[in-house]
């Protein structure tokens, strides 16, 4: 120890050397160490959890042309390269040790070749930067939930991002003192051309469950680079397996039903697919938009949002849409705007905002004009459809007053969705937690967006919404959340939800605005305030109780027309959907519980009956009249 001590102290000015040791945790010391010896750092900045330091990150960052200050005070923008626009799932992978194995799904690499290879590329990667050590918490402070993790990195966007999403976590650091137990992350740009990074090809994110380590390099996009969000999740996943807890890729929403109650909403939904919108509805308050940790406690069960902010897809965002994220991405927060469009005056653009974009100005591809093609001759957007926007949820209208509580919040109801164009109705509840995990959330598929690199618009299999993110086999993710309802009195219900139901011109079916109606209708279900119509998947909403939902929210008028078309039950698409996902589990999953395999033959059996009592595509009418 006292020779990393003394390079501790060779390495860092006296103040920083002083705040370091100030946190007594001899793991992490080595941590920073060994970051210097391999990275080369010019010099290195420890960050509390002051205002001053959040400040002087933020100044970094615009000093080294990472970020560029914009129109409105507060406001800054972020680029990232051409070709380095989301998460590179192709490229992170699992550190194993020979002879281990997390199943075909999941992306390995043998431990010691992959550490090497990373390292390699890590070497000297910092050599004329400033090394920044942050300090952070995942989930409230002093709490069950909380987890201790530090971030070190050259990018002050990577660091100014995490102050923004993050609870600051020195002090907490401090509270844990010499325990092992955090997590850790180590983050370079690499080399830089125009600012951005330059080796794309030895892009690599590499994630060590062993250690609770995840390295980072020649990547700039957030998703492979803001360690303590979905790299963090891998990380949580694999250590709530071992401690019987759950961490989930989730929302956790207030939905306000009569008499001032509140119920408590956490929901799974892939990247694009209307999960920051749904934890943003009209009238409802937000926890969380993106990642949950869920305990048990006293027969219940509870849960926090991870973050403290949202990183969030912008397009669509628009005074119509979300008035309230609007609200708060013109007005003078703190915010960092990234890959968006930028005109003369400093005034951030993006794809669907509501407005006339500008004809030319700068965005992820340089100076920018109308028609601009890239090298391929594909054309490049005005914004990118992946741009995102950084902001704390505290600076939000419509924050719930338990974002912090360090109990976390009694989970009433959980929703599952995707996007699905013509199979299942917008929304069902499961017949109970077994179902609702199988059928729910275990058969999930939405088609693909810009959210990942690839293709878009093919329909994938996704289960819970976690799959890019879990880090143990997948039968046994299944069957945690199957046990984790054992204990509860009386478990959350579960819903699927479907924004994306289109007719056969291809017209959705649903409005925008709808999804509150959806979500409403299923806090009055979690509170027996109403009843539901049974179909061979679950219970579907009644029309009067549809109609009362979209004139009293929406001031709308709700038809029996609408209700056809959006309800009717569809034999054929369900079973083929069985088919498909059943064949994954079958060829792909090793580990599958038995459960689920009877489970899909005994919703098979209940459609089959159902299509030859009443053909393939049923009226809910027709089934409330049963």
């Amino acid at each position: 120890m006292s020779n990393v001590k003394e390079l501790l102290k060779e390495k860092l000015t006296a103040e920083n050397y002083d705040r370091l040791m100030a946190v007594d945790n001899p793991k992490m010391h080595q941590f920073v160490a060994d970051a210097i010896e391999l990275t080369g750092p010019a010099s290195v900045f420890v960050c509390t959890d002051s205002d001053e330091d959040r400040n002087y990150i933020r100044e970094l960052a615009i000093k080294n042309g990472e970020e560029i200050p914009l129109d409105v005070p507060g406001h800054t923008c972020h680029f990232d390269g051409y070709h380095d626009q989301a998460r590179d799932k192709a490229r992170t992978k699992y550190l194993l040790l020979s002879g281990s194995d997390l199943g075909a799904n999941l992306n390995s690499i043998e431990k010691e070749a992959g550490t090497e290879e990373v390292r390699s590329f890590l070497k000297n990667s910092m050599t004329g930067r400033e090394m920044l050590v942050c300090f952070f918490c995942l989930g409230p402070i002093d709490s069950d939930f909380s987890t201790a993790c530090v971030q070190i990195t050259d990018s002050p966007y990577v660091a100014h991002s995490e102050t923004i999403l993050y609870r600051s976590g020195y002090e907490q650091f401090r509270k844990i003192g010499s325990s092992p137990e955090f997590f850790r992350f180590i983050h370079s740009e690499g080399k830089l051309e125009n600012a951005v990074s330059k080796n794309i090809a030895q892009r690599r994110v590499y994630i060590d469950l062993e250690e609770n380590l995840v390295y980072s390099v020649n990547t700039q996009y957030g998703g492979n680079t803001i360690g303590l969000k979905k790299l963090a999740l891998r990380l949580a996943i694999n250590k709530a397996s071992k401690e019987g807890w759950l961490a989930e890729h989730m929302f956790v929403l207030g939905a306000h039903g009569p008499g001032g109650r509140v119920t408590y909403f956490t929901g799974a939904f892939p990247s694009a697919c209307g999960k920051t919108s749904t934890s943003m509805l009209p009238g409802q308050t937000i926890v969380g938009d993106d990642i949950a940790y869920l305990r048990k406690k006293d027969g219940r069960m509870y849960g926090v949002n991870v973050e403290k902010g949202i990183f969030g897809i912008i397009r669509e965002v628009n005074p119509k849409n979300d008035p309230i994220i609007y609200e708060a991405l013109t007005s003078p927060y703190e915010v960092i705007f990234s890959n968006v469009l930028i005109d003369g005056d400093k005034k951030p653009h993006w794809l669907g905002m509501g407005t006339e974009l500008p004809t030319e100005g700068t965005n992820h591809a340089g100076k920018w004009h109308k028609g601009k093609t890239d090298s391929d001759g594909n054309e490049i957007t005005a914004s990118h459809k992946n741009a995102r926007y950084c902001l704390n949820i505290p600076d939000l209208s419509n924050r719930d007053p338990l974002l912090d509580d360090p109990n976390g919040v009694p989970v009433g109801g959980v929703v599952y969705g995707g996007r699905d164009s013509d199979t299942l109705v917008p929304v069902e509840q499961s017949f109970n937690w077994a179902e609702g995990i199988i059928i729910k959330g275990a058969s999930l598929e939405s088609e693909t967006t810009a959210a990942t690199l690839g293709k878009e618009g093919v329909r994938t299999f996704n289960l819970m919404s976690n799959l890019d993110f879990l880090s143990i086999p997948l039968g046994r993710y299944i069957q945690n959340n199957l046990d984790f309802a054992k204990d509860i009195e009386n478990p959350p219900l579960v819903f699927s939800v479907n924004y994306f139901l289109k007719d056969k011109d291809g017209e959705y079916l649903n409005g925008m605005a709808d999804k509150l109606v959806w979500i409403l209708w299923a806090e009055l279900r979690v509170n027996g305030d109403v009843d539901g119509i049974e179909t061979p998947t679950g219970l579907i909403p009644k029309y009067e109780d549809l109609q009362k939902l979209f004139k009293e929210h929406l001031d709308a008028q709700y038809t029996k027309t609408d209700y056809v078309q959006q309800f009717t039950f569809r034999i054929p698409e369900n079973l083929a959907k069985l088919d498909r996902v059943e064949k994954i589990y079958k060829e792909k999953v090793s580990d599958t519980p038995q459960i689920l395999f009877d489970t899909f033959a005994e919703v098979r059996k209940r459609l089959k009956a159902a299509g030859d009592k009443y053909g393939d595509y049923i009226s809910p009418f027709d089934l409330a009249a049963n």
